[in-house]
């Protein structure tokens, strides 16, 4: 089997219920696959969380902290989510550390409706410690419009954003544009999400050649890039080109390569989700990785990209 076709077979199996209920239904095998993930997981609880931030701080490295959850389809479900992300913030206060909030918008009922969702994220925003941003992360394609009208309406409103663009998506150099014009930080990901061939690049090439030039396009437009990659060509290629660009990684993932660019200097942000829906976030990672099966994965650690945040 081509790595392709494990990767998109791991990412299939990542967002079926049937196989997640599977897995989680028989304790030894649900214990089996958190051990194997947990790599990449801060842990299930905002305790566990802390204890990471406090570790990558002493490290020299920022976080932007995720709870853990996408596709939220009841009110009840979001106020949940919400109580959750206004706890983390109440926390962040006290620490003495570089930590952002990261949402995904359907965590917090984007599928409800775009204003159900503006409102809970507005919650969120207003639990945040001072100088904290808030990452929205990016999804599925046909979530993105409704994710640019939210995050161009929260910044209007004065929240402070990062956005989010997938560089497969051909779309994303007028959103680009979109997010320049109106002083949005832009982190920019290659992208992971399956997509037909009219709305995204394939993987590889072509989509490190539209990474390129989206990073080009930004900082040409007077914006600011933020490098969500572990692609090291790429990232030193153009750092060279641009200048000093802040970088996000994966919690981890290629932790020496993170503590290289610590030593030299570069200001680096670890993305560190936490919480009882770590199971399809793994899946993705080790999608991403092109690992070959979920229990005889060797634990390799291979180049992967942010999917955008969960998914990162």
């Amino acid at each position: 089997m081509t790595s392709s076709w494990r990767r998109r077979l791991l990412y299939t199996l990542a967002i079926s219920d049937p196989f997640e209920a599977a897995v989680r239904k028989w304790s030894p095998l649900e214990d089996r696959a958190y051990r194997l993930l947990r790599r990449y997981v801060a842990g299930m609880s905002l305790d566990e969380a802390v204890g990471a931030i406090e570790d990558l701080g002493r490290k020299g490295l920022g976080v932007s902290l995720d709870l853990f959850g996408e596709g939220a389809t009841d009110v009840e479900q979001v106020t949940r989510v919400v109580a959750g992300y206004r706890k983390a913030a109440e926390t962040l206060s006290t620490l003495d550390a570089d930590v952002y909030l990261e949402i995904v918008p359907s965590h917090l009922g984007l599928d409800i409706g775009l204003d159900l969702c503006r409102r809970q994220v507005a919650q969120v925003v207003e639990a945040m410690p001072p100088g904290a941003r808030l990452e929205i992360s990016a999804e599925e394609a046909r979530r993105t419009t409704d994710i640019m009208e939210l995050t161009t309406s929260l910044h209007r409103q004065g929240a402070p954003l990062v956005a989010t663009l997938q560089a497969n998506f051909k779309r994303s150099e007028t959103d680009a544009d979109r997010l320049v014009e109106s002083g949005i930080p832009i982190r920019l990901v290659k992208g992971a999400y399956p997509e037909p061939p009219d709305v995204a690049h394939p993987w590889g090439e072509p989509t490190d050649v539209a990474y390129v030039r989206l990073a080009h396009r930004i900082h040409d437009g007077g914006g600011e890039a933020i490098l969500a990659t572990h692609d090291s060509v790429i990232r030193e290629s153009l750092r060279s080109a641009l200048g000093p660009l802040d970088i996000e990684m994966l919690y981890g993932v290629r932790p020496e390569i993170a503590a290289e660019l610590v030593e030299r200097d570069h200001s680096v942000r670890i993305y560190l989700p936490y919480g009882d829906g770590w199971f399809r976030y793994g899946m993705r990672r080790l999608a991403e990785a092109q690992g070959p099966s979920l229990m005889k994965h060797t634990g390799n650690v291979l180049p992967v990209e942010p999917m955008g945040g969960t998914d990162e």
